[in-house]
């Protein structure tokens, strides 16, 4: 999804992930769009400090699916089977690329 597609769909009250149903694009009271990672509330900016450059791909944003949910998040749902927070095998990665 490009910039436009996801402020757009975020803006129509559609759910937007990033890599995985654990990350949600939300804009906040201030009108800044963020990634919000679910599980601890950690965010980052949905662009770089200059407003037009992602941070992420433009393919790993997608729009949920009706059977997306809140209830599991960090589940592994891109349409193309490929996502962040999950490694090889099933294990789930940390949060943010943080290791514990």
């Amino acid at each position: 999804m490009t910039l436009d597609e996801i402020k757009a769909a975020v803006d129509a009250d559609q759910t937007v992930h990033w890599a995985n149903t654990g990350y949600v694009v939300q804009k906040d009271s201030l009108g800044q769009y963020l990634i919000t990672y679910l599980l601890n509330g950690s965010c980052i900016g949905l662009t770089d400090r200059s407003g037009h450059r992602l941070n992420g791909k433009e393919t790993e944003f997608f729009i949920a699916r009706s059977e997306d949910g809140v209830e599991n998040p960090g589940r592994q749902s891109r349409p193309d089977g490929q996502g962040r927070g999950v490694a090889p095998g099933g294990a789930g990665a940390s949060p943010l690329g943080r290791q514990l």
